[in-house]
C-alpha cells in the first residue's frame, strides 16, 4: 500500500458550549482506534458569544494500521480551508460562519448542520425582531458544499431525551464519511454508562435521517444521470403531464413517472398517472383553493411509485446489471486503469420469488409444496446462486432475467399487488372526499410498504387493518388522528406491540395473531460407545 496515494479523511466539528463537542470527538477517536485506524484530534477554542463556540478537528487515515507495515501517517494540527471532507455543526449560524471562512469546498465538503438557532448578542440587542433570516444561511451552505444534510438536531435530541452530541454522532455515521461499521459507533455509546439508552435513540434517529436523505439524493442523481432513460421521457412530461397536475406535484411526479417507465413501460406509467389523477380530483374537491398545496397528491406520487415498482427477481436482476451500477461500483472501489475488477452477486431466491412470476393456479401449487416441506421439518426451499456480473455469462444471465418484464404482469404477485394498491387508493380517494386530513393521513400510510419478505407483508397487513378499522369512523378528524398515531406506532416498533396498543386505544381491534408452523426436530441418537445422549 502506497501511503502517498492516500489522504486522511478530515472532519471539522463545530459545537457551542455545553453541547458535548469534546465528547463527540473522543468518541470518534475511540471508534477509529477500536476499528484499527490511525486518528488524531485537536480543539480550537472560539469566541464567547452564544456560550462559546469551540471547533474540533479530526483526521482519520482510511487505511487500517495492519496494512501499513509498521509505518504511521503524519497528521495536521489545524484544518486547511477548502480541504475538509466534512463539517458537522450543532447550530445553523455556526455552520454558515465556517462556510463563510472558506472552510467548505463545493467539490469536496459534506456539510451536516442543525437547522436550530442560538441567537447572538447582536440579535438579542435589537428592540424588535433581530433574528437573522435562515434562508440566506441555508443558501450559503448549499452553494459552498458538495452536499448538505440539514435537520433540527436540538429538537431530535430533546425528543430522544439525550444530548445533541449523540445525534451528531448518528449523523456522521449515517453519512458514511468514515470507514467504520455501525456497530463500532453503537459500541462506544454503550460504554458511556448512564444515559446510553437515550443516546442510542438519538443516534438511531439521526442515522436514519441522514442515510435516508442520502439514499434519496443518490436515487435522484441516478435517475437524472441516466440519459438513456430520462432524456426522451422528460420532454414528454413537460408536454403532457405538466398541464394535468399543479406545479407543486411536478418534481415528485417526474421521478415517479420515470420510475414506472423504467420498471414496466409506457402502459404502466399511464396507469400510475391515472391513479394519481383520481387523488388529485378528490383533493381539488376537498380543497378547492389549494390551501394545502396539494400535499396529498404529492405524497401519493411518492409512495404510489414506490409500491407500484415493488421488488421482485426481475427488478433485482435489472438493477444489478445496469450500466450505472457498474460505474458506481468502479468509482467506489477506485479502479485504476491497470486494475482488474471482478464482481460477484449472491442471490438466494425461494419458492415465493419463483411463484410470483407464475399464474395464480401454478403459484398456489408451488407455495403449497413449499409449505408441506416446512411441515415435515425441512427448511423452506431456496436456490443459492453466485453470479459473476463481470463475466459475459453472468451478465447475460442477469439481462435475460431482467428481460422477463412481460412475464411479471402475468404473475400472481403482480395481480395481488395491484389489488392491494387499488384498495389503498380507494381509501385515499374516499378519505379525501370525506375530510382532507383523513385522506392525507391514509396517503402517508404508503410509508408502511417497504423492504421485502416478511417485512413487506407485515407492512401491507398493517395498512389494510388501519383501512378496515380506523378509516371508517363517524368522526373523520378523529379517524385521521387515529391513523396518524397507528402509523407512527407501526414504524417505531417492528414487533407490533405499540401498534396493537394504539389500535385498542382508538377503539379498533388488535391485529389477528397469525398461525406459525411448529417444526418438530428429531431427537439426536446417543453414541453407542459412551457418547453423550441428547
Amino acid at each position: 500500500m502506497n501511503m502517498n496515494q492516500q489522504k486522511p479523511i478530515t472532519l471539522l466539528i463545530c459545537a457551542l458550549g455545553g453541547e458535548g463537542g469534546g465528547v463527540l470527538t473522543e468518541w470518534l477517536v475511540d471508534i477509529a482506534l477500536a476499528s484499527g485506524y490511525a486518528a488524531q484530534s485537536t480543539s480550537i477554542p472560539g469566541v464567547a458569544q452564544r456560550t462559546g463556540a469551540t471547533t474540533y478537528y479530526l483526521e482519520v487515515f482510511p487505511v487500517p494500521l495492519s496494512e501499513l507495515q509498521g509505518r504511521r501517517p503524519v497528521f495536521s494540527l489545524n484544518p486547511v480551508p477548502g480541504a475538509l471532507d466534512g463539517i458537522v455543526s450543532s447550530e445553523l449560524l455556526e455552520s454558515a460562519r465556517q462556510v463563510g471562512s472558506g472552510m467548505s469546498s463545493p467539490e469536496r465538503t459534506l456539510v451536516i448542520s442543525s437547522s436550530s438557532r442560538t441567537f447572538t448578542t447582536a440579535e438579542r440587542m435589537v428592540p424588535g425582531d433581530g433574528r437573522t433570516d435562515n434562508a440566506p444561511l441555508l443558501q450559503a451552505l448549499q452553494s459552498h458544499s458538495r452536499s448538505t444534510q440539514v435537520f433540527d438536531m436540538a429538537e431530535m435530541a430533546k425528543d430522544c431525551g439525550t444530548v445533541v452530541s449523540a445525534v451528531m454522532l448518528g449523523a456522521i455515521a449515517g453519512s458514511g464519511l468514515f470507514p467504520f461499521a455501525r456497530q463500532a459507533y453503537e459500541s462506544v455509546i454503550l460504554h458511556g454508562g448512564k444515559g446510553a439508552e437515550a443516546s442510542l435513540r438519538g443516534f438511531d434517529r439521526a442515522f436514519a435521517q441522514v442515510s435516508t436523505q442520502q439514499a434519496q439524493a443518490a436515487l435522484v442523481s441516478r435517475l437524472l444521470s441516466d440519459q438513456e432513460l430520462l432524456a426522451p421521457v422528460s420532454r414528454a412530461l413537460e408536454a403532457d403531464l405538466a398541464l394535468k397536475f399543479p406545479v407543486q406535484v411536478h418534481a415528485m411526479l417526474a421521478l415517479g413517472h420515470a420510475r414506472m417507465l423504467d420498471y414496466q413501460g409506457r402502459a404502466y406509467a399511464d396507469l400510475y398517472v391515472q391513479r394519481l389523477q383520481q387523488v388529485l380530483r378528490a383533493e381539488q374537491q376537498a380543497d378547492p383553493a389549494g390551501a394545502q398545496a396539494y400535499a396529498t397528491t404529492r405524497e401519493m406520487a411518492r409512495w404510489l411509485a414506490l409500491w407500484m415498482a415493488f421488488d421482485d427477481i426481475v427488478r433485482v436482476a435489472d438493477l444489478k446489471s445496469s450500466a450505472s451500477r457498474w460505474q458506481r461500483v468502479r468509482g467506489e472501489v477506485k479502479v485504476g486503469s491497470d486494475d482488474l475488477l471482478q464482481v460477484y452477486d449472491h442471490f438466494k431466491p425461494g419458492a415465493p420469488e419463483f411463484a410470483a412470476l407464475l399464474p395464480a393456479s401454478l403459484a398456489a401449487r408451488v407455495m403449497r409444496w413449499d409449505r408441506q416441506r416446512v411441515a415435515k421439518g425441512k427448511s423452506p426451499w431456496a436456490l443459492p446462486l453466485k453470479v459473476g456480473s463481470h463475466s459475459v455469462f453472468g451478465m447475460l444471465s442477469l439481462r435475460l432475467l431482467a428481460s422477463l418484464k412481460w412475464l411479471r404482469v402475468r404473475g400472481s404477485r403482480f395481480a395481488t399487488e395491484q389489488a392491494l394498491i387499488a384498495q389503498w387508493l380507494q381509501g385515499v380517494v374516499e378519505g379525501t372526499q370525506t375530510h382532507w386530513q383523513l385522506g392525507h393521513e391514509i396517503a402517508l400510510c404508503g410509508r408502511l410498504i417497504k423492504g421485502y419478505g416478511s417485512t413487506n407483508e407485515r407492512g401491507k397487513d398493517n395498512l389494510l387493518h388501519m383501512l378496515n378499522h380506523l378509516a371508517q369512523g363517524p368522526a373523520p378528524e378523529a379517524a385521521a388522528q387515529a391513523i396518524a398515531a397507528a402509523r407512527t406506532a407501526a414504524l417505531d416498533d417492528d414487533a407490533g406491540k405499540a401498534l396493537d396498543a394504539t389500535l385498542i386505544a382508538h377503539g379498533a381491534p388488535a391485529r389477528p395473531v397469525k398461525a406459525q408452523p411448529i417444526r418438530w426436530m428429531p431427537k439426536p441418537r446417543s453414541h453407542a460407545n459412551g457418547g453423550r445422549g441428547a
